[in-house]
């Protein structure tokens, strides 16, 4: 699977942005996309998961309530809705994508090494 980011940008704390994950096709049941973020000297993280099969997501507290993460209509496409954004928001955002996975597993703590499938990277510079 392949996996291409985009919406990336630079924003003054307080603004908005939209991230797009395309992937190169829809891996069917038992799929799982999401979002990691990488801050400068920090390790990579998980920010919000979704589950295409069941369209169910999640979001990790510390974005409750400002992030919103959903699934396209085809089912190959993610999205990151970001809203007062603030200046610890800022890093590279990666696209994520692993086969084979529980929709438990795909909602609960996720690692980098969950996932074999990555994106390029798009970047968000909040200041």
């Amino acid at each position: 699977v392949q996996l291409v980011e985009s919406g990336g940008g630079s924003v003054e704390a307080g603004g908005a942005l939209r991230l797009s994950c395309v992937a190169s096709e829809y891996a069917g049941a038992h799929y799982c996309m999401a979002w990691f973020r990488q801050a400068p000297g920090k390790e990579r993280e998980v920010v919000a998961s979704a589950y295409p099969g069941t369209t169910r997501s999640r979001v990790v507290d510390a974005a409750k309530g400002r992030f919103a993460v959903s699934v396209g209509r085809a089912r190959n496409r993610l999205f990151l809705e970001m809203n007062f954004l603030k200046a610890d928001d800022t890093g590279t955002y990666y696209c994520a994508a692993a086969r084979g996975m529980s929709e438990f597993s795909c909602l609960g703590r996720l690692q980098p090494r969950d996932f074999p499938n990555w994106g390029q990277g798009t970047q968000v510079t909040v200041s």
